[in-house]
């Protein structure tokens, strides 16, 4: 066990911890203590950047108050928290704004600034402030932010309708010096799996071959480079004012634009095996062709891909596979060329 690790055994062991989960908005203006910090957000932390993320999460709260005068902010109650520390935030005039603080240097925040920067609020939440330094995004908050997630089943057309005229918002021409990578990097992740896993567990080794192939293809074949969401899906698909739909959290890639179509046909909530949301698949691929000026065979080979990749990430995590990105990935196979 790693120093860092020992280190988090004793601080959760040592605290009691709060439910942090969004409720009714309850501005303060000491919005937390070392107590206040969740198991999960605190093992995941640790566990991405080791003794940094111990160290900052003993510091958070002075982080926190640090942010808070600078930008002069009422801060909320935190949302549920993974890892980062998210809150809902007011500004002095009364903008309603949200907090995000990470790890100073972390790779997401940066790539998530220069993607925002880049969508300039255009289908996204724009970014309002950024301190690198603090490792902190004030962002525009999307009111009333129900997610496209609640609308699944039921009306599921409507889901993906909303994340189709986001898509179409997003996929803007990179501007100049824009600082995102090029998405053929995360074809590694391919590769970093086949070595690890020489035989068909944790996932079919044949899949993650054809899945393999067909993204270096698909890269290849592009004929947009465009500015990526690169985790979209419906629970990033919040209802807003400015715009009927916004997206939150992009990864921010530089790519083909089927990139992110991939992942809405697996989710939401992919850790749940659903057959009745496996019947939706097909719909779904036909609905985001026509609505993206996408061929159907285009939908369905990044959606494979994006499947596989999913649980290829899931196994980098030494997690089991996920269960419904797996199930539409053996839905699509037969269907790819």
């Amino acid at each position: 066990m790693s120093q860092a690790h020992e280190a988090l055994g004793e601080f959760l062991s040592d605290t009691t911890m709060s439910a942090a989960e969004i409720g009714p908005t309850r501005w303060c203006s000491n919005p937390v203590s070392p107590l206040d910090i969740p198991p999960l957000l605190a093992r995941n932390v640790v566990d991405v950047w080791g003794a940094d993320g111990g160290q900052w999460l003993a510091e958070l709260p002075h982080h926190i108050d640090g942010v808070r005068h600078q930008w002069e902010l009422e801060l909320g109650a935190p949302f549920k928290l993974s890892y980062h520390w998210v809150v809902p935030a007011r500004r002095t005039d009364g903008t309603p704004a949200v907090l995000k603080l990470g790890v100073p240097g972390s790779e997401h925040l940066r790539r998530q600034a220069a993607a925002l920067l880049a969508f300039d609020g255009c289908g996204a939440v724009r970014l309002i402030e950024y301190d690198p330094e603090r490792g902190a995004l004030l962002l525009e908050r999307a009111e009333p932010g129900d997610m496209a997630a609640e609308l699944v089943p039921q009306h599921d057309g409507d889901a993906t309708a909303a994340a189709i005229a986001v898509t179409r918002r997003l996929h803007v021409d990179p501007p100049p010096g824009c600082a995102l990578p090029d998405l053929e990097t995360e074809g590694r992740s391919f590769a970093d799996h086949l070595g690890k896993f020489p035989g068909d567990e944790p996932l079919p080794r044949h899949l993650v071959e054809r899945a393999a192939r067909l993204f270096d293809g698909l890269c290849a074949t592009a004929t947009r480079r465009v500015v990526l969401h690169g985790d979209l899906h419906h629970d990033n698909l919040l209802r807003a004012t400015r715009e009927p739909w916004l997206a939150i959290d992009p990864h921010g890639y530089l790519g083909d634009p089927g990139y992110d179509v991939g992942a809405l046909l697996y989710n939401p909530d992919p850790d749940r095996r659903d057959d009745a949301l496996l019947d939706l698949v097909p719909t779904r691929i036909e609905q985001l062709a026509a609505g993206l000026d996408m061929t159907s065979d285009r939908v369905t080979a990044w959606g494979f891909v994006m499947a596989v990749l999913s649980e290829v990430w899931t196994c980098q995590d030494d997690g089991p596979p996920a269960g419904r990105p797996l199930d539409v990935a053996v839905q699509l196979l037969p269907r790819v060329h």
